[in-house]
């Protein structure tokens, strides 16, 4: 079962396009990605998801129910959190919690229950009682994510939930978005790919308000991204080219980058790269200071199929 479906999902403003017939299928209590360079579309297919913004064409479906415009009930279905989110500073956290949750009819002790539960998975237990104007801007996004969640949702839509925050505040923001993993299906939009390959099971890649490609992590690595070998020697940068231009002329070279003393080769051949590349290295008279086979990562992904849609 798909946790969110969309179907030529498209919005016009005027004459821009923000998103342009999206179709898109997320399983059931994943984390789901949904990345794109700025201005490809995401905050505008989350709205429409969330029902804030009419779709000019297509339908979409959330938690097994086509989304409406104005219809509370289905409201009661999702989590939602703002790319940027205001709320009352002279608020404690657990007013903000006890506040939403009366929003959604929830009282008693099994609101005190569920406010609790929330804190506790959003790591606020400790700041619960301080005023919100006192929180750091990663304790205000946890707090957000706390609000979305204090329905108990089957799903939760995330605007950019990372967006400008330090380290320290990224971390502890993923490491809330991990502990939701089969309590909730997470749909959380994003363009810092850090954060996408840390803590997503699938990704789907937005481009101009169209779908790029959508797979697990792993697999797009396998298919848009070849292993490379990282090569550091000690030389002048005149060497160094010369031992790319070498490296370029073998036929097991797909690519090669240099940067100073550092050079990166994609291979057609993995294996045959492993045995003779070490040799060529040595050939050149270069010292060898870093030999390394590198991982390919979701930048590698992002930056070849941007370039290819260019």
């Amino acid at each position: 079962m798909m946790a969110i479906v969309c179907e030529k999902l498209t919005k016009h403003y005027g004459s821009v396009v923000g998103l342009d017939g999206l179709d898109l299928a997320v399983p059931t209590g994943t984390v789901f990605g949904f990345l794109g360079p700025n201005g490809a579309g995401k905050t505008t297919a989350i709205k429409l998801l969330t029902g804030l913004s009419r779709p000019t064409a297509g339908r979409a479906w959330v938690a097994g129910h086509e989304v409406p415009f104005d219809d509370h009930a289905f409201r009661g279905q999702i989590g939602y959190l703002a790319e940027e989110p205001r709320f009352y500073a002279w608020m404690t956290g657990r007013e903000l919690l006890i506040y939403v949750g009366r929003l959604f009819g929830m009282g008693g002790s099994t609101l005190t229950r569920r406010v609790d539960e929330t804190l506790e998975v959003a790591g606020l237990g400790a700041a619960a009682r301080r005023r919100i104007g006192g929180y750091s801007r990663g304790m205000r996004q946890r707090l957000g994510i706390a609000q979305a969640m204090i329905n108990s949702p089957p799903v939760l839509l995330l605007d950019e939930p990372c967006s400008a925050l330090d380290p320290i505040g990224r971390k502890e923001i993923l490491e809330v978005i991990g502990l939701l993993r089969g309590r909730a299906t997470v749909f959380m939009s994003t363009h810092i790919l850090a954060d996408v390959e840390r803590v997503c099971d699938t990704v789907a890649i937005i481009d101009r308000g169209r779908l790029a490609v959508q797979a697990p992590v792993e697999e797009l690595r396998e298919r848009y991204a070849a292993p490379a070998f990282l090569v550091q020697v000690e030389g002048s940068g005149g060497r160094v080219a010369a031992l790319a231009d070498d490296l370029r002329r073998l036929p097991w070279t797909l690519g090669v980058e240099i940067a100073e003393n550092e050079v990166r080769l994609f291979a057609r051949d993995l294996a045959r790269a492993r045995r003779e590349l070490p040799e060529v290295v040595v050939a050149s008279g270069l010292t060898l200071l870093h030999y390394e086979l590198v991982r390919p990562s979701l930048e590698d992904v992002f930056v070849r199929l941007m370039e290819e849609r260019q």
